[in-house]
């Protein structure tokens, strides 16, 4: 029986709940999850959970704060001048795309709208789901293996092709 590891595409199932249950995402409204283990396009403690799954096993896995969004930082509550936000119309709860600068860069952020007074706005930079830990139910719907890697003397990228048999992959 394949499980899944290191540098396999797999495709997951999941639940995502709140401490008190409360459902935050599922694949029943974004779809499946696919990705590849070890690229860190998903969290650690997730990816580390899905290595050693079998096709259609499923399993329960809960991920405290720090491994999930990192816990909730109060420096990253700001208050900022309301004229910052031109004539916008803002409101408790609203997510909004700010350009910071990092490293003399300008980077996009959301930041949630906390409060809104005359002449200042207090924006949230935490993620959401910040300080929470995570329960995921997870299903292994997939497993692709890694591509072949290697070095081949004889490939033929104009064909598509490698010279050799059996193909060794090509660089």
């Amino acid at each position: 029986m394949q499980r899944a590891q290191q540098n396999d595409q797999v495709t997951i199932l999941y639940n995502g709940h709140l401490a008190n249950g409360e459902a935050f995402e599922s694949s029943d409204d974004t779809g499946p999850l696919s990705f590849r283990i070890g690229d860190q396009s998903v969290m650690p403690a997730f990816e580390q959970a899905v290595i050693g799954m079998a096709v259609g096993e499923t399993k329960t896995i809960t991920l405290t704060a720090e491994e999930a969004y990192g816990p909730r930082r109060e420096e990253l509550v700001l208050e900022v001048p309301r004229d910052t936000f031109g004539p916008r119309e803002l409101s408790h709860g609203m997510v909004l795309g700010l350009t910071l600068e990092k490293d003399g860069q300008p980077v996009q952020m959301p930041a949630t709208v906390v409060t809104v007074a005359d002449t200042t706005v207090t924006v949230d930079f935490n993620h959401p789901l910040a300080g929470q830990p995570l329960t995921f139910a997870l299903t292994l719907q997939s497993i692709a293996a890694p591509p072949a890697t290697g070095s081949c003397s004889g490939c033929a990228p104009q064909t598509g092709g490698c010279a050799t048999s059996p193909c060794q992959g090509c660089n």
